[in-house]
């Protein structure tokens, strides 16, 4: 009987230690990149509702300056004192989650996936799960101008990179203006834009027949004229094709919409004869511009404290909570409908060219993708050689093939390819 009492002591203190271990609150810290002050008031007021409606949960924000977040989350992991949340963009979550530093996120997030683009849960799975909660993204458009089209006789505006090549030299050939100016100095991009693959079996495959003829099109443009050559081959050609739409010498520009309020507030005669249509779609069916950040879980965070942290990331990347960032911001939700919200629907109706360009933005949401590279060790040193291979094809100072043969050799060596 004595043994039965001491059974049953033993299992009450279980429950009351239990019971006391569920009514503690759960502390989660979440860590944002580079978001104060701006949108200090945002995130306070987001906390204070929250913790509101949620009485068992104490939440911290944190915000890290984006140069040295990837630094403290890192050390942070290692010690096992990481944040239950931390925003980073795809290829920060890519290495993290190869290296197992974060946690899939499949079963937490659950039916809300519903909830999000296909292409923002697309940019945040790796080797077939969920590595993250999307939260805002960014896309371009096409910004034309009118009257440059209608001097060279155009009445429509591309819906290929092969056509914006063909409309380019047209332009040049009739206005004397250069028509747009890809971002060549970032090329491994394009070729991904377009469905050229850099590596295929531990090999360098861009010296293909396809990217041969892919780079041929784009040497006979920069031959006839109809891509700008300032800033061309550089890491950031943004400024130089900016100031040069603005100035009426350049007929295209692909860029996010919030460029449109540049050209309004330093041409507004440009800004007057300008136009938006969506960004020509590469080969891969992918449309250029994306670059998603979402909330990720760093390993350790498990239980209690893994189910609230997915419940408040659910909550700050919920609809209502993108949509009032996104317009404070001027990003793009993930969550579709913030996207269908009228905020951004009902800019259609509008006159203005950049309610125009943000709700053709928005209409893109669901094919956007964020480009980048991972998982080839030197990758720096490998693109330099790529992208002189390339700037030498392209203004015909080398043969294509021969460029593209030489680099593709050299990254073979270094990546010790069979």
């Amino acid at each position: 009987m004595r043994g039965c009492h001491a059974l049953f002591a033993g299992a009450l203190a279980l429950l009351l230690a239990a019971a006391a271990t569920a009514s503690e609150p759960v502390h989660i810290e979440f860590w944002t990149m580079s978001l104060k002050p701006k949108f200090t008031q945002y995130f306070e007021a987001l906390v204070q509702r929250y913790q509101a409606q949620t009485p068992g949960v104490e939440l911290e924000w944190v915000d890290v300056p984006w140069d040295v977040l990837q630094t403290k989350l890192t050390a942070a992991i290692a010690g096992g004192s990481a944040p239950a949340l931390a925003q980073m963009n795809v290829p920060w979550a890519y290495d993290y989650a190869r290296d197992g530093a974060i946690r899939p996120v499949d079963e937490l997030i659950g039916a809300a996936r519903s909830a999000y683009t296909e292409g923002a849960l697309q940019d945040v799975t790796f080797l077939g799960h969920v590595y993250g909660f999307p939260h805002y993204n960014s896309v371009n458009v096409l910004t034309y101008n009118r009257a440059l089209f209608a001097q060279a006789g155009i009445d429509h505006a591309p819906a290929t990179f092969l056509e914006q090549l063909a409309i380019a030299k047209r332009i040049k050939q009739r206005t004397g203006q250069a028509g747009f100016s890809p971002a060549l100095g970032k090329i491994a991009g394009v070729f991904l834009e377009e469905g050229l693959p850099l590596i295929e079996g531990g090999r360098a495959v861009f010296n293909s027949p396809r990217h041969v003829a892919f780079l041929s099109e784009l040497a006979d443009a920069y031959k006839a004229g109809g891509l700008l050559k300032d800033k061309l081959f550089s890491e950031d050609n943004f400024p130089a094709s900016i100031d040069a739409y603005k100035a009426g010498r350049l007929a295209m520009m692909v860029a996010p919409p919030a460029a449109l309020l540049r050209v309004r507030d330093d041409a507004p005669d440009v800004y007057a004869v300008s136009d938006v249509a969506p960004a020509p779609v590469g080969a891969a069916g992918v449309v250029a511009g994306g670059w998603l950040f979402h909330f990720a879980m760093p390993r350790g965070i498990q239980g209690r404290q893994a189910q609230e942290a997915a419940r408040f990331a659910l909550y700050l990347t919920n609809a209502e909570n993108q949509l009032a960032f996104s317009r404070l911001a001027g990003t793009f939700p993930t969550a579709k409908a913030a996207i269908e919200d009228p905020y951004f629907q009902n800019m259609r109706a509008g006159t203005d060219v950049f309610s125009k360009a943000v709700a053709t933005g928005a209409s893109r949401m669901a094919s956007v993708r964020t480009l980048y590279v991972a998982g080839i060790p030197g990758f720096e040193q490998l693109n330099k050689r790529l992208q002189d291979a390339v700037e030498g094809a392209v203004i015909g100072r080398r043969d294509t093939q021969e460029a593209l043969d030489a680099a593709a050799a050299y990254w073979n060596r270094r990546l010790g390819a069979p």
